[in-house]
């Protein structure tokens, strides 16, 4: 409960129904938790996030859920789900997951009996353990024909109107950042609408096969030093879907390069990459005295390089500073809120600003 005054206006109360209804709501908060990080992901993440999903379940070329990777062995994301508990601190989401071409590709060669398939898996399992939202990760870079699309769209559209007919609760949609100015299998424009909300995954823009070192989520800098980058992305998704629909992906990780020389943005050494943790982070700045951390302006993200043999080491990472400047984003387009990829990447400090960001109200709308 409160008020908040409002120059030239009578105050405005937390609990008026129409404000908490309609002109002001407060941000959706997504953890993403992926089962093999449910040992590290031991925080009460409740002070951060409003919603804990999981994930995830793989699925089978005819929508179905996989349980099976052969004869002798579980798929893992099947296996961790049977010991797996709801807890009444978040709302909770069940996700699924394709990211293999030929899997999707058969998958919406028959989009409604695949959509079926996929609800008569997941229904029950969401009823059983209290899940209320459904996440649909199908994850494809391929170009697509328009009835590749349309079958996407028309898959989308039926397994929403499935979950909404067995009131399961919301449907939710991760979408790649790229498929808004390219040619793939989504339908942007048409997705947003049918789904309730969309995640926006802007993050690995630089990434373990990158050429050069560089951000993983630069906030800017499309047109000078990049060809796209976050900021853009939120525009293009405006373009076509509702503010409020839309949930800015943001990483709890990083991506660190051998490169060939000392210059931020290098040419990185094949073979020289991989992800790089926040722990990974600490323990180099605890340990080096001649290292230190830089911020660049433009992606609004922090970088560090030092030398290692013949070669040098960058590496690019998100820290507190660098999630108060992805929240700014958020707030200064209006979104829907956040979803953070993913739970048990994160250090001690790196979720602070969350806290804040989750009781706070967008008057956008008085």
């Amino acid at each position: 409960m409160g008020i908040i005054y409002l120059i030239g206006t009578a105050p405005v109360r937390f609990d008026n129904p129409i404000l908490t209804s309609f002109a002001a709501k407060k941000p959706e908060i997504v953890g993403f938790l992926p089962y093999w990080l449910l040992k590290s992901a031991d925080k009460d993440y409740s002070k951060y996030i409003t919603t804990l999903t999981y994930f995830g379940l793989a699925l089978n070329n005819d929508g179905s859920v996989k349980k099976l990777n052969n004869p002798q062995e579980e798929e893992p994301g099947w296996t961790s789900l049977k010991t797996y508990s709801v807890t009444p601190k978040y709302k909770n989401s069940l996700l699924v997951i394709s990211g293999d071409d030929g899997v999707i590709g058969d998958m919406i060669a028959d989009p409604v009996t695949s959509a079926n398939n996929l609800i008569t898996d997941v229904a029950p399992i969401m009823k059983d353990k209290g899940f209320t939202d459904l996440n649909l990760d199908i994850e494809s870079f391929m170009t697509a024909s328009d009835s590749a699309r349309a079958n996407f769209t028309k898959f989308v559209s039926t397994v929403t109107n499935q979950v909404k007919a067995q009131n399961l609760g919301t449907v939710t949609l991760d979408l790649i950042p790229i498929s808004l100015v390219k040619s793939d299998i989504y339908d942007a424009h048409a997705l947003g609408a049918i789904v309730d909300r969309v995640v926006l995954m802007t993050y690995d823009y630089h990434y373990t096969g990158s050429f050069t070192s560089g951000a993983n989520a630069p906030i800017s800098g499309a047109g000078v030093t990049l060809e796209y980058d976050t900021e853009t992305a939120v525009k293009e998704a405006l373009k076509i879907m509702p503010a409020n629909k839309i949930l800015l992906g943001i990483p709890l990780y990083g991506y660190e390069w051998e490169t060939v020389d000392s210059a931020s943005e290098s040419a990185t050494i094949p073979g020289g990459s991989s992800i790089a943790s926040s722990s990974r982070v600490a323990d180099i700045l605890a340990g080096c005295a001649s290292c230190s951390a830089q911020f660049d302006a433009v992606a609004r993200e922090p970088y560090l390089i030092y030398p290692e043999n013949n070669y040098f080491n960058q590496i690019y990472f998100e820290n507190e500073a660098s999630m108060k400047e992805k929240i700014i984003l958020a707030q200064k387009y209006h979104l829907g809120g956040v979803a953070l990829w993913a739970l048990g990447y994160e250090d001690n400090t790196m979720l602070n600003p969350f806290t804040n960001y989750k009781n706070t109200l967008d008057l956008s709308g008085l």
